[in-house]
């Protein structure tokens, strides 16, 4: 028997055992196969034998390890990629040896095996003689010698079907296919899909059998060494495969077929199809495939109209294929490329199919037509209407978003101005609002994103004057809203209507990573960063700062003043450019900066002279002067006092003013309507400039022309006038001009004694009116307001009597203001004045019955109490702001003529005014404050929290203004009046709402309400009405039902509230100190509001970031002290002492938190319950000893007995992060970190740090406290009485937190967590740990496992105390010794469940033994 060798055989026991191996003939345990080479016509073999020759063709191959496939390239230039290696197929088997041999293209592999041919029994054929000199000249139209396209398998040329018609001719059928007859497209194999036969195509005869085989249009010998037997090599490959086929079922070619294409990459795949394709004949691939598409992607059409008919509930049969029988004209022999019939191109020839007849609840791309109107999918309209082309979903008239996209930028001129056109249709129809019903996501939102302004910018520039028309067009309904400028118009004449808010996008602020790192000298400032941004990025944040970048101004300067378009085209463009400068005063700036762009605004848009048009409608309006270019000097007035000086005294705006206010509206050569327009916007571009104390010596020269207009005020407030609300608007302008006048005038004397008194000191130099030029206007205004007021009995006059009795009343506004502080005032005559102003119009016009019906409308009409009823009508985008003004007409609102907001306000201005003159005149209005609709008004406010936004800010300060002017009367009557004081609580609520509402530009209203109201004793009538014995009262009964409640300063709560009354002045005085930052915006708004115009530098608001005051503001004087001696950056505590008085601020800022919290609570509900935890927190973390004080120990108990009620811990949730930190537990952990320095077990602290480990908070909280700070738990002993909070709330449900259980258990059983250190955390350890061990659930290994090792651990405790507390525990007792109730013995239930785990240890272990 043979052995193996041994490696302790020497080389002759090796060399012997082989020779034995040899002479036994016995079979090799390996054997070496070789596989053949095709190419090189191998016959190759299974066994291991070899020739000779093979032998000596074999090459030795070095292989080297970790050798990569490539060269190294030498150069830092790209790797070269090849095309042809990717579409070779290799596999992970094949060695370097084999894929050497593949691709060996050594000349040996040439020449090695030169074979001739063997021609002996090939057939010689002469050439036919002809009697002709030279051959026949072939025709195309002569094709009866030749094989058609279809049959000679594929793209062939002329010649060479013609040899193959002579094969044919001659009996030889051509190598790729069979007769033609034989391939009928009806008949196919075994009825596969056409994909099954992908590598095999065989031609059937009509019997559906295999006959005249042709053989393999991919295996066709080629590379085989043989000579003629490749042929026949490759018939017999072929043959194997048919048979295989055969035998095999339709499923398991079809799974095998899948297998192949997973493992076969997609363009061998390609390539093979494409192979297939090229013998299969053209006839029968319509039949096959109808349209053209895989079976796979049928499936999926057919699919998806198959839910269409199941929500239709009707049948869709697709179209029959287009055959050629239904050509209306039929292809001939002699027409090039016309013999082959395609469907694909032939479709677009049919008939529309029908439109859906039912809806749908599949979302379906929705289509304009050119006016923009959204077409309905069932809408069938004709197609003569040129809404019906080529694109996707033909059957559909109208235009997609794309597809108009696309038109943009075609080459033919029509279609792009189409396209344009209907894109501005849209886009002003998106702007009105006409499509949120109907269409899911924003229109606006959807162009922008897809890069509508780009698209704008670029049509701006092309050469053809339709297109850049119809491209402004585009842009001015994408930037401008008309119905937005008009209510801007109708509340120019309304108290500071003349100002507005900059339509700025919302901040957002970027984090930038590489400036994180930098110091604050080297990092890039906000205009440099705004620089390297690109235009994209800057306009998907700003629209009108993207287009300022994108260089808009120097193109549209460009179209007015070389290509001078139409009059709609001159239009738009001053349109876009007003809203470009309602956009911030840096943009204004860049307008008028913009070179030549106002010289030639000014010279053509408005000239100092022109000539009658002869035509209503001129056909170019350069040389006229335009209503629009006034209203644009307007806005740009309005963006500071700089650019009104450079409009008035560099452009030549005021000659232009003196031109068309000299003269009447009729004689001045222009129509009626745009004679009326530019008046006008001329009045109040003059009462911008007279609001900055300019063009004053312009009224001095006109005042004829004044005079003269306000003597003609009722002639031209005709009510049969068809231009009578022209007219009206023209009045208040003017009145508005005649009221900034009189500020101006009166600011004259405090000016000339500031020019004196300064000595060199900059001061503005005093106006040229002074108040001798106004005097004059106010007895003839007063006849006109009294003739106004008598008027409101006229059903025919009431509606333009109101319009102006508002203006009129702003005016007696200015002048009885700035008369009180004239050397000229006489007191006496001047109350006799005003109380006959009161007695003759005020009282009358208040009581009048179209007055009091306008107040009825007063809570419907409010931005404020409406804030969620009413449903904005405009598609807003963040990047591009509005006022959500369109079809304001047709709701509720505070612009509409039923509103009482500008007659109530103009009142209500007038009224503080007066009554601080006379200080009797106030009893007179109690009616107003007491009125029905102003209490209901009242309270709606009081319980509205409305929200910020461009869309509404406009018109909240018009209605905070009111609300203001309201409290102010109230304030004069509360003290004197009973009636009025009743509502106190009231009054003193809304000002508390009203407080953190008020916007940006009214910082003086919140000041006044500080100063006057917030603090005032006689608003909070709780404070001598009975309010502190009230809370005591109420205390002594909780005490009386809960006998073992001691918790200190429970029974205070009452003397608090009392003291803090008495100490209201001085928390007055402590929250006024800590605003004195706000200094410089109150002096800002006050100049403003006190019509101070001089001192204003622009009208413009601050910018829209938010509200003036933060909603939190009471707690702000303890934030302010945290933020200067609480935590440092390095995260240890500042042991700087406590700034002076800091204390004192403590105590009042608690004191006024505790009253609010007593007698406000509604004011104080927009502060979410964490935030109020998380601002009371920083009094023990602003310093070690702040805490300890006795007045903050006070005041903190009663605070946190208000914040852990019933009801206010159930709001109480820990897990939403505070304003201004990132998370709660942030804050926590400082906490703790704060309790094991400084507290010294200190109870009010130790509750505060109690608190958030209710179980249902976050059980990160309670892993700090066990895990990182488990110390604290030593001088952590507060009881359960003190605690407040029901120990119910700390122990349910059961902790489901192993790691956390793990922590308990382990300081109960080291000793850290006993019952004298620790009393309600020692309650809440063991409730847990005693439900985990005794808990039936069924849970995971890991968990069981752990509660099984608890419960041992317990059983051998050598502590008995805490084993029987472990094990006995029932239920927490409040009342009890420990806190918590124990059974006398151990249950059955437990004691089965202790018997159990440790009888199962026992078994374990004996099985270790």
């Amino acid at each position: 028997m043979l052995r193996r060798p041994k490696p302790t055989d020497s080389e002759a026991d090796v060399l012997r055992e082989q020779q034995q191996f040899l002479s036994s003939g016995a079979p090799s345990a390996a054997s070496v196969v070789r596989r053949p080479d095709k190419r090189r016509g191998e016959a190759g073999g299974e066994g291991g034998g070899h020739n000779g020759e093979d032998e000596g063709k074999q090459r030795d191959v070095v292989t080297i390890e970790d050798l990569p496939d490539q060269l190294p390239s030498l150069t830092p230039a790209p790797p070269k990629k090849s095309r042809f290696k990717a579409s070779r197929v290799t596999f992970e088997d094949e060695g370097a040896e084999e894929r050497l041999d593949k691709h060996d293209t050594h000349i040996s592999a040439v020449l090695s095996r030169i074979v001739e041919r063997d021609t002996s029994s090939t057939p010689i054929s002469l050439p036919a003689f002809t009697g002709m000199a030279f051959p026949k000249v072939l025709h195309r139209s002569e094709t009866s010698n030749q094989v058609p396209l279809s049959s000679a398998g594929g793209k062939k040329s002329i010649f060479a079907r013609q040899i193959a018609a002579q094969r044919l001719q001659e009996g030889k059928t051509p190598l790729h296919c069979a007769p033609e007859a034989a391939q009928t497209p009806e008949h196919t194999k075994q009825n596969l899909p056409p994909e099954t036969s992908m590598d095999t195509d065989q031609c059937y005869a009509v019997d559906d059998k295999p006959t005249a085989v042709s053989g393999s249009r991919l295996v066709t010998g080629h590379g085989l060494e043989g000579g003629p037997d490749s042929s026949g090599e490759t018939m017999r490959i072929h043959m194997e495969n048919q048979t295989k086929l055969q035998a095999m079922s339709q499923s398991e070619i079809l799974q095998e077929q899948q297998k192949l294409l997973s493992q076969l990459d997609p363009r061998v795949v390609e390539f093979v199809r494409s192979r297939k394709a090229q013998s299969v004949p053209s006839s029968a691939s319509p039949s096959k495939n109808p349209e053209g598409k895989s079976s796979k992607e049928k499936f999926h059409e057919v699919e998806m109209e198959g839910e269409e008919e199941e929500e239709e509930g009707e049948e869709l049969s697709p179209p029959s294929a287009v055959r050629e029988e239904d050509l209306p004209v039929k292809p001939q022999k002699e027409w090039v490329h016309m013999n082959k019939l395609e469907p694909e191109k032939l479709e677009w020839m049919r008939d529309l199919p029908a439109p859906r007849k039912k809806g749908t609840k599949k979302a379906m791309q929705a289509r304009f037509d050119f006016t923009g109107t959204l077409i309905p999918p069932t809408e069938d309209l004709p197609t003569h209407l040129g809404l019906h082309h080529h694109g996707e979903e033909p059957e559909r008239a109208g235009y997609s978003l794309q597809e108009l996209f696309l038109l943009s930028r075609s080459q033919l001129i029509q279609q792009r101005s189409l396209a344009l056109s209907t894109l501005a249709n849209i886009l002003s129809k998106a702007r009105a609002g006409e499509y949120l019903s109907v269409l899911k996501g924003s229109v606006m939102s959807t162009v922008l994103d897809a890069g509508l302004l780009f698209l704008l910018r670029f049509a701006l520039d092309d050469g053809v004057e339709g297109v850049m028309s119809s491209a402004v067009h585009a842009l001015r309904a994408l930037l401008v809203c008309a119905e937005d400028e008009e209510c801007l118009d109708c509340t120019f004449s309304w108290f500071r209507g003349l100002a507005s808010f900059p339509l700025l996008p919302s901040a957002q602020e970027e984090e930038d990573e590489e400036d994180e790192e930098l110091p604050e000298s080297m990092r890039e400032t906000a205009k440099e960063k705004e620089e390297r941004k690109s235009d994209h990025d800057v306009a998907r944040q700003d629209v009108v700062k993207g287009l300022l970048k994108m260089k808009l101004l120097p193109r549209l300067r460009y179209i007015l003043e070389v290509v001078r378009p139409s009059p709609r085209v001159v239009q738009d463009v001053l349109e876009i450019l007003t809203r470009i400068a309602r956009h911030s005063s840096s943009s204004a700036t860049q307008v008028l900066d913009c070179p030549r762009l106002m010289e030639v605004v000014l010279s053509e848009f408005l000239p100092t002279s022109w000539t009658a048009s002869s035509s209503p409608l001129p056909l170019s309006v350069y040389g006229l002067p335009l209503a629009s270019t006034m209203k644009l000097l307007r806005v740009l007035a309005t963006s500071g006092r700089h650019a009104c000086a450079r409009l008035l005294n560099s452009f030549g705006v005021r000659e232009r003013l003196s031109c068309l206010l000299s003269a009447d509206p009729s004689e001045l050569l222009l129509g009626p309507t745009e004679a009326l327009r530019i008046t006008t916007e001329a009045y109040r571009l003059w009462a911008v400039a007279a609001g900055y104390g300019q063009a004053c010596k312009l009224y001095i020269d006109l005042y004829p022309s004044l005079a003269k207009a306000l003597q003609s005020v009722h002639r031209v407030l005709a009510p049969t006038d068809p231009l009578l609300p022209l007219q009206l608007q023209r009045v208040a302008a003017l009145l508005s001009l005649l009221t900034q006048v009189t500020h101006t005038a009166g600011c004259h004397q405090e000016l000339q004694a500031g020019v004196v008194s300064c000595q060199g000191e900059e001061c503005p130099p005093p106006p040229p009116v002074s108040w001798s030029h106004v005097t004059g206007l106010q007895p003839s205004l007063l006849g006109h307001l009294k003739s106004f007021v008598k008027s409101l009995d006229n059903p025919v006059q009431k509606g333009s009597s109101l319009a102006v009795i508002p203006a009129y009343l702003v005016y007696l506004e200015a002048y009885y203001h700035q008369l009180s502080k004239q050397n000229c005032f006489k007191p006496v005559e001047t109350l006799q004045e005003l109380e006959l102003l009161t007695s003759e119009v005020l009282l009358p016009l208040l009581s009048h019955q179209v007055v009091q019906g306008l107040i009825k409308n007063l809570k419907s009409s409010s931005v404020v109490c409406n804030a969620h009823s009413s449903n904005l009508s405009q598609e807003t985008t963040p990047s591009l702001p509005a006022l959500a003004c369109p079809g304001w007409r047709d709701r509720p609102g505070m612009v509409v003529p039923s509103s009482p907001f500008p007659l109530l306000t103009g009142l209500g201005v007038l009224l503080d005014t007066i009554t601080g003159i006379h200080k009797g005149l106030s009893c007179k209005f109690i009616g107003l404050l007491l009125s029905e609709p102003v209490v209901r008004y009242l309270q709606g406010c009081s319980e509205a929290t409305p929200t910020l936004s461009h869309s509404r800010a406009w018109l909240l300060h018009h209605e905070h203004h009111l609300l203001y002017l309201l409290l102010r009367l109230a304030h004069r009557l509360v003290p004197i009046e009973p009636e009025v004081a009743r509502h106190a609580s009231l009054y003193h609520q809304v000002a508390l709402v009203l407080l953190p509402w008020l916007l940006p530009g009214s910082e003086y209203l919140a000041h006044e309400l500080l100063s006057t109201i917030i603090f005032s004793k006689d608003f909070i009538s709780e404070g001598h009405s009975g309010g502190p014995e009230a809370v005591e009262l109420g205390e002594l009964k909780l005490q009386e039902e809960a006998q073992y409640h001691t918790s200190p300063s429970l029974q205070t709560v009452g003397a608090l509230l009392r003291e803090a009354c008495v100490q209201l002045p001085s928390i007055r005085g402590c929250f006024l100190t800590h605003l004195a930052h706000l200094e410089p915006s109150v002096l800002m708004s006050r100049d403003a509001l006190l019509g101070r115009n001089p001192w204003i530098d622009s009208h413009l608001f601050p910018e829209l970031t938010g509200p003036s005051l933060p909603t939190d503001w009471p707690f702000l004087p303890l934030v302010s002290l945290y933020e200067r001696t609480g935590v440092s950056d390095g995260g240890g505590l500042a042991v700087e002492e406590l700034p002076q008085g800091a204390l004192q601020t403590v105590t009042h800022c608690l004191q006024w938190l505790l009253l609010l919290e007593v007698w406000r609570e509604e004011a104080l509900k927009v502060i979410l319950p964490v935030a109020k935890l998380a601002r009371l927190s920083c009094v023990f973390l602003c310093s070690s000893d702040l805490f300890l004080e006795r007045p903050v120990q006070r005041l903190t108990w009663g605070l946190y007995r208000l914040l852990t009620r019933q009801s206010r811990l159930d709001s109480l949730d820990l897990n939403v992060p505070p304003p201004g930190l990132a998370s709660f537990q942030d804050l926590y952990t400082a906490l703790l970190t704060q309790y094991e320095a400084v507290s010294f077990g200190d109870r009010l602290f130790g509750c505060w740090v109690l608190l958030p480990l209710q179980r249902r908070y976050s059980a990160a909280m309670r892993l700090a406290v066990f895990g990182e700070h488990v110390g604290m738990l030593r001088s952590l002993g507060v009881t359960l009485e003190q605690l407040s909070i029901p120990i119910e709330r700390f122990t349910c449900p059961p902790e489901d937190s192993l790691p956390l259980l793990r922590l308990y258990f382990r300081s109960l059983v080291t000793g850290t967590l006993k019952p004298h250190w620790c009393p309600v955390l020692y309650v809440v350890v063991l409730s847990h740990v005693n439900s985990f061990i005794f808990s039936q659930d069924a849970a995971a290994q890991e968990v069981e496992a752990a509660r099984h090792s608890m419960l041992r651990k317990i059983y051998y405790l050598t502590n008995e105390v805490l084993r029987n507390h472990l094990l006995l525990f029932r239920l927490p007792q409040q009342h009890s010794e420990f806190g918590f109730d124990m059974y006398d013995q151990l249950p059955p239930i437990r004691a089965k469940r202790v018997e159990g785990v440790l009888k199962l240890q026992d078994s374990i272990d004996d099985k270790g033994d």
